[in-house]
């Protein structure tokens, strides 16, 4: 798991030197944002819509962002102590085998839901720009000509996995991620700038129309609502403990530097994204963004393309990171009983890989839209942003030299933490899961 972090951050940034001088400050705030940003961006407008306006989102948000900033340092920390570069391994060193355990079934599980997520955010681009061409020719035959079975979204889907991105998952290696590392920052940057200009072009013609404030404030679980798409949003904890190991300068203050800097820059695009996306089109705006503006906006059209391709390369390294701890829990219960050849390993690669894309597609087939997805995500995501970080503090300070006053205080903290992510986890997974069931 070690060699597979390490190899993890060299295909995020092409010129970092992880067994040479390290990783500059700068280079891993890059590295951040470049894990953080990406299709969660797409459900910030309709987060703020159901948690009942922008004032509220942003609240929510900042409060938040302290358990963010707090979660990375404390990670930055339980591995500066334990000489640990993965996070599996700094939980399981600290919290014990058993923690470390249900760490590597959440990581598996994380990672997996987000590849659902990835597939379902490709397939609503695809749709779009089907309907886009559909609409054009029909507009040239003049005959209203029916649709064609190529153009519908879910075949479409089927292409873009067999044909794309079965070839760029099947190798052992995927290096090409060197080359396209920065394609979700630069999706995500086009994006809100996109969204605040369609909002000035178009204030005049907005009919603005806001959720009755009667089911705004009815419950607290309406402002709630949008803490699973912050968590999945600003996801990018499981990576950085990988980051903080390559780093040349391992300070902790540098590594707070560090972590306020990237989910403060996180946070500016997000809230401009979410706020100006949900006043465009208030109570109307979609589980994604992009669905909620026509399909032949050539701004949008850019704009689908560039999270579709960036989502396509992105899906690859999901995959591999999921395959590689499937395939090495597999091999090593094999190898027990008897020799592993060089084939063999090949084709459980190749077997996995076409499972995992096989079983992704048709949920993501099925799934009604992104955002119940994103609260599955959101919900698993609080072990790696609030629970784990949590245990590993209290964990840490059993052991650690410090002070009574000190050691009370941290392990009041991370408790804090632990309970938030637990309740975070329980609210998020139900709703969705109660969501799910009663949509059909």
């Amino acid at each position: 798991m070690e060699e597979l972090a390490r190899d993890s951050i060299s295909l995020l940034v092409p010129d970092v030197d992880t067994d040479g001088s390290g990783l500059s400050s700068f280079g891993a705030v890059c590295i951040m944002l470049k894990t953080t940003l990406g299709a969660g961006l797409l459900n910030f407008p309709w987060a703020f819509n159901k948690a009942g306006g922008v004032y509220t989102s942003i609240a929510v948000e900042m409060v938040s962002l302290i358990f963010l900033i707090s979660g990375l340092v404390m990670l930055g920390y339980a591995s500066s102590i334990t000489k640990e570069s993965t996070y599996q391994g700094v939980v399981k060193k600290l919290c014990g085998p058993s923690i470390g355990r249900l760490c590597e079934i959440c990581y598996i599980v994380n990672i997996f839901i987000i590849s659902v997520a990835f597939l379902q955010v490709v397939e609503d681009q695809a749709g779009k720009l089907c309907d886009y061409f559909y609409m054009n020719e029909a507009m040239t035959d003049g005959n209203g000509t029916p649709k064609h079975w190529y153009t519908d979204h879910k075949f479409a889907l089927f292409v873009i996995c067999a044909v794309i991105i079965l070839p760029l998952s099947v190798p052992k290696e995927i290096t090409f991620q060197k080359y396209t590392s920065l394609l979700g920052t630069l999706a995500a940057t086009y994006l809100a700038v996109a969204v605040i200009i369609k909002y000035y072009l178009k204030k005049d013609e907005i009919i603005f129309r806001e959720v009755p404030q009667t089911s705004r404030i009815s419950s607290w679980a309406s402002m709630f609502s949008v803490v699973p798409t912050i968590c999945f949003g600003f996801q990018c904890h499981e990576a950085s403990v990988a980051i903080y190991t390559s780093m040349k300068n391992k300070k902790l203050s540098n590594w707070i530097l560090v972590s306020v800097l990237s989910m403060f820059f996180c946070l500016l695009i997000y809230s401009l994204t979410g706020a100006y996306g949900y006043l465009t089109f208030g109570a109307d705006v979609a589980a994604d963004i992009l669905m909620s503006y026509p399909g032949n906006d050539v701004v949008i059209i850019i704009g689908r393309l560039l999270f579709g391709i960036s989502i396509i390369t992105i899906y690859p390294i999901m995959l591999l990171l999921g395959r590689s701890v499937l395939n090495e829990v597999w091999l090593t219960y094999k190898r027990k009983y008897a020799v592993i050849s060089e084939w063999y390993e090949t084709f459980v690669r190749i077997t996995l890989t076409v499972s995992w894309i096989l079983v992704t597609m048709l949920i993501a087939m099925f799934v009604p839209d992104i955002s119940e997805v994103i609260s599955l995500v959101g919900g698993i995501s609080a072990f790696f942003i609030y629970i784990f970080p949590g245990l590993c503090l209290v964990c840490a300070m059993q052991t650690e030299p410090v002070s009574p006053k000190i050691r009370n205080c941290w392990i009041v903290w991370g408790s804090i933490s632990i309970i938030c992510g637990a309740f975070i986890f329980g609210q998020s997974t139900t709703i969705a899961v109660m969501e799910l069931f009663l949509r059909k």
